[in-house]
């Protein structure tokens, strides 16, 4: 592997690391359809840091299947330094991905994951990035995670596996994280790790970050938020429903686990969402379907049950109901 500098930018603001020790060696692997958003923001945390510090804390480089640029999803390319083969023993070796999720699945990414992970090197995924790590067979009985858009079409590719809902999870040698802004807060766990919780957050103030870490650990805002309500059997009420697409629970059996009545359901939920609770619920379910059309392979057969419909002729009556097209149309325009 050719050597390479890391980068020490010049800054105004400066932060002491007095004993940092050894610099620190990520390699990202960019697979097409990577997300530039969650790339970038796991990388320039790195960058600030040793802008902060005026050390070589970190360095990085940028890999790809054949050392060629990369297309990412928002069709701007990135240039690679080197193929799967230059990834460091000492490397931390992150898998970028996004839009298609299996893109990161192309058996060069998940042998080279592989190898690194059976020689003791720490593996991660960002964004979809997890999809390589569990054709690694890396995940099983592990915490992980990957973007909230691509878990339902990941449970159904892998359905011993399970995501949490988490922005990131660090378990071991594996970090995974959902993209996007989560890159940056798995990014300041791991600088917090390494080199204190001060340091770390003054790279968050660098970042422009107001959260602290750790007061949203969830990739979505919870359902209260989602509804306007503060109202506990609304939220609890949503959550079961969510928890049952796959076998749905009929209402008088939903109205027990909450302790309400069905009335007493039917009033909460007109006045939180206009609708009836068996509607919002049917809603919830074809979300998921629509969801499953767009970025699995699966048959209207196995949406359809995925989705908790006896037939594929009810699940598309529903679905055009609510979409104003046939699943099958959708089915065509993602192939």
């Amino acid at each position: 592997m050719s050597d390479f500098e890391a980068l020490v930018p010049i800054g105004a603001a400066y932060f002491p690391v007095p004993d940092p020790g050894p610099t620190r060696h990520y390699a990202f692997v960019l697979v097409p359809g990577f997300t530039l958003l969650a790339f970038s923001a796991a990388v320039e945390p790195l960058r600030i840091a040793n802008q902060l510090s005026q050390r070589p804390l970190y360095r990085w480089q940028i890999l790809s299947e054949t050392g060629a640029p990369v297309l990412s999803s928002s069709g701007i390319p990135v240039g690679a330094s080197g193929t799967l083969d230059n990834v460091g023993k000492d490397a931390r070796l992150f898998v970028c991905a996004g839009n298609p999720a299996m893109a990161a699945a192309a058996p060069p990414v998940v042998v080279a994951v592989q190898r690194h992970h059976r020689f003791g090197g720490l593996v991660g995924g960002i964004c979809t990035g997890a999809v390589a790590l569990a054709k690694a067979g890396l995940v099983e009985g592990r915490r992980f995670t990957l973007h909230w858009e691509n878990q339902p079409s990941f449970v159904e590719t892998f359905p011993a596996l399970n995501p949490t809902i988490n922005r990131f999870e660090i378990d071991g040698r594996l970090m995974t994280c959902g993209g996007g802004a989560a890159s940056t807060d798995m990014m300041l766990s791991i600088i917090a790790e390494d080199h204190g919780s001060d340091f770390a957050a003054m790279v968050s103030e660098m970042c422009l970050r107001t959260v602290m870490l750790g007061v949203e650990p969830e990739q979505r805002s919870s359902v209260a938020a989602l509804m306007s309500s503060r109202n506990p059997v609304l939220v609890a009420t949503i959550t079961l429903m969510n928890r049952h697409i796959e076998d749905p629970l009929t209402m008088d059996s939903i109205a027990v686990a909450t302790g309400y009545s069905r009335r007493q359901l039917e009033r909460l939920f007109r006045d939180a969402t206009g609708q009836a609770p068996a509607e919002f619920y049917r809603g919830l379910r074809l979300d998921r379907g629509r969801n499953l059309l767009s970025t699995t392979n699966m048959t209207l057969q196995e949406i359809a049950t995925a989705c908790g419909f006896e037939s594929v002729s009810h699940f598309s009556r529903r679905f055009r109901e609510r979409f104003g097209a046939a699943p099958s149309k959708l089915k065509q325009g993602s192939g």
